[in-house]
């Protein structure tokens, strides 16, 4: 996943690369015109010189990033494979959480099992959309990482499956700048997050991308999924 991160992130930059070449060449075009028509043609040309400045940071979303409290490795790369649309990071603060994480194309398991749709006697979706929480979501690749055996069985047992996905849920939001620490989890014992910034660590999970604000919730994606103490 990561090396997909690194050709996503290295494709944008060439083509961002074309791009100012290509600009740079039309400013050389029209300054020659210019010459030619006056200063007042010179003017009106250094206009959209400008204003293309100050899209460029707009077209490659460092700018939502920027006004956002996002930290993890994995956040510059999900906003650019999400620029905008439900799933992007300014789409999911516009739904409670568990409608959000629907629309995250990285936590379709997880969806699956708050849902119902893993197992129908665990749907906590009005639970995680009625309250304020901290929510620690394993991606895909995390849940791809249990052994099938495993993962088959804890799906069939209902009182299990509620363990482990209420572990991941801390009432109340916690910023990156407060999360650090032990804290009771929705099942009852408490989870430990480790370190900061991008090598933030729950219980033994790292950080993808933490700080991420739904409707009614403060998410932070990791790459393992946690099992609560007995």
């Amino acid at each position: 996943m990561k090396t997909l991160l690194r050709t996503r992130t290295a494709t944008i930059l060439s083509a961002g690369a074309i791009g100012l070449l290509a600009l740079s060449g039309c400013g050389m075009d029209s300054g020659s015109g210019g010459e030619e028509s006056g200063s007042e043609s010179g003017s009106s040309e250094s206009q959209p010189a400008d204003s293309g400045e100050s899209e460029m940071p707009d077209e490659s979303g460092d700018s939502s990033m920027a006004d956002s409290d996002l930290v993890g490795k994995g956040c510059s790369a999900y906003a650019e494979a999400n620029p905008d649309g439900a799933g992007s990071v300014e789409g999911m603060g516009q739904d409670p959480v568990a409608t959000a994480a629907s629309n995250n194309p990285m936590l379709t398991t997880l969806t699956k099992a708050v849902s119902g749709e893993l197992n129908p006697d665990v749907d906590l979706v009005d639970t995680l959309n009625g309250d304020e929480f901290t929510v620690i979501a394993p991606i895909d690749d995390a849940f791809a990482d249990v052994p099938k055996d495993d993962l088959d069985a804890l799906a069939k047992d209902s009182d299990q499956l509620t363990k482990v996905l209420t572990y991941h849920v801390i009432p109340g939001q916690l910023s990156p700048d407060e999360i650090a620490g032990e804290h009771e989890t929705v099942e009852g014992s408490k989870v430990k997050i480790s370190g900061e910034g991008e090598d933030m660590k729950f219980d033994d999970a790292g950080l993808v991308c933490g700080g991420v604000k739904t409707a009614n919730a403060t998410v932070y994606m990791v790459d393992a999924v946690m099992m609560p103490k007995d």
